[in-house]
């Protein structure tokens, strides 16, 4: 006992707060903490680093048969125990606990309790024997296991998980507007400060009974009053402001994701309303179908791989091709008519053909032959070939086309044929066409057939005779 002979008092109150730590673990649901205490347990986050540090030193030291400093130990198990018992006092804040802060929590005590151990037995000269080793192992086991409990407490249960693509389940076609949308929402950007494991204003935001409960404030969510509404309200401070929603640090609201809340609690904030119970121009349809569109990027995602060595190579002054963004492989490509044309530099453009999602080959002398490489471009979405040569016979090939949403093709040969064929591709939004030889007679058909497809034909002939005349008069 020739270490705890001189400093009694450090014994003594490490015995003490050992003590206090299993009373506080046994009789959690008794105790009833004043507030000042309870503000101590906000120091745990600062204080947490410090002992496992220590710890850790002490452990490398013990178990390479090195002497420990006994000083080093006293700081190591004293600042262990005050870490897990200001822990507890913070866990007493969330009036739910969670499985994460439960086994968090016990393991912190362990590791406490296990220095106290440890310091015990280096008092009475048995720091150095197999048991020593033992509870040293374990206690590395316990750190890590108490780390990880605590990261995925304070950051979300996925923090340590293997890197992996994010797959949000697809929105049904006639969503539940809390099950399928706001409640998508608060999980991504709100559920992680306020869950069972983290509570942060004691506001849980799992369900939408613990949503209407509230939290310290208690008017979160007002049915009918998003003006009124506590979560409104924090999202629309200054992101320098403390009280706003997400915290600093952490990915605000989309402005469209944001207007969706406000649209649901203004109609009531109930769990029962479908896409399908709204009016067409209720604006929170606008807001859900907008959400409902699917990202680019993902469609994007299994395009073949293109070397920046390739795009360079097929680049020149008439020919400019650029990733649609940095990190993907769909492609704009845009050519220019050179002083001799040479269809060369389109037909090379074959080796990246299924990267290619936009394309102008506006007013170029274009042929079957380039036509041919542009039916091969099967991902196209937006293709320009206006003021080209081209006809009914060259327009044909595109028929496979089945992602073009974009088409230009005002100031050509094109025909009625051809204005039959674009009744036929399933996502043409947008038609580009006049000084044809399309009838008036087709081009109504198609709208009647295609009434989501909007068709530019030109300015009205009255507005042409304006234009016309104004140009007379400034002329003269």
């Amino acid at each position: 006992m020739a270490h705890t002979s001189k400093n009694k008092w450090v014994d003594y109150t490490i015995f003490g707060l050992s003590i206090f730590l299993i009373f506080c673990l046994v009789f959690e649901k008794y105790i009833e903490l004043p507030v000042l205490v309870a503000w101590v347990g906000r120091w745990h986050p600062l204080i947490l680093h410090f002992p496992i540090v220590l710890l850790l030193i002490a452990i490398f030291l013990g178990l390479t048969g090195k002497n420990i400093p006994r000083s080093l130990l006293v700081v190591a198990t004293l600042t262990a125990l005050i870490t897990a018992i200001s822990g507890f006092f913070l866990g007493k804040g969330s009036t739910t606990k969670g499985d994460l802060l439960f086994w968090h929590q016990w393991l912190g005590a362990g590791v406490a309790l296990l220095a106290a151990v440890w310091y015990s037995l280096d008092g009475k000269q048995k720091g150095n024997g197999i048991a020593s080793k033992i509870l040293q192992v374990i206690l590395v086991c316990l750190i890590v296991f108490t780390g990880h409990y605590g990261g995925m407490v304070t950051h979300g249960e996925d923090f340590l998980a293997l890197p992996a693509k994010r797959t949000d389940e697809k929105i049904p076609d006639n969503p539940l507007i809390y099950e399928h949308i706001v409640g998508r929402i608060l999980k991504n950007n709100c559920v992680s400060c306020h869950n069972p494991n983290k509570q942060k204003g004691q506001l849980l935001m799992t369900s939408l009974a613990d949503l209407m409960k509230g939290g310290e404030v208690g008017n979160t969510v007002i049915p009918g009053d998003p003006e009124a509404s506590e979560l409104i309200r924090r999202l629309h401070l200054s992101v320098d402001d403390e009280e706003h929603m997400p915290p600093d640090g952490k990915k605000p609201l989309e402005k469209n994701e944001i207007e969706i809340l406000e649209r649901w609690i203004a109609l009531g904030a109930s769990d029962t309303l479908r896409l399908g119970h709204l009016e067409k121009n209720e604006p929170l349809v606008a807001l859900v179908d907008k959400l409902m569109e699917p990202d680019p990027m993902d469609q994007w995602k299994d395009l073949p791989k293109v070397a920046d060595s390739t795009i360079l190579n097929l680049s020149s002054d008439y020919l400019t091709i650029n990733r649609v963004a940095n990190d993907s492989d769909a492609l704009s490509v845009a050519a220019f008519l050179p002083p001799e044309y040479d269809s060369k530099y389109i037909m090379d453009l074959q080796r990246v053909a299924q990267n290619i999602v936009e394309l102008d080959l506006s007013g170029l002398p274009i042929s079957i032959q380039e036509m041919g490489v542009v039916s091969q471009c099967v991902n196209l979405e937006w293709l320009e070939l206006d003021r080209t040569p081209i006809s009914d016979t060259e327009i044909d090939i595109l028929k496979n086309l089945s992602k073009l949403r974009l088409l230009k093709v005002y100031q050509t040969n094109i025909g009625d044929k051809s204005i039959t064929m674009f009744r036929e591709l399933p996502t043409l939004e947008r038609l580009y066409l006049w000084e044809t030889n399309a009838t008036q007679q087709t081009l109504i058909d198609l709208k009647s057939k295609r009434s989501n497809l909007l068709i530019d034909n030109g300015i009205a002939d009255s507005l042409k005779t304006f234009f016309v005349e104004k140009d007379s008069v400034i002329s003269n």
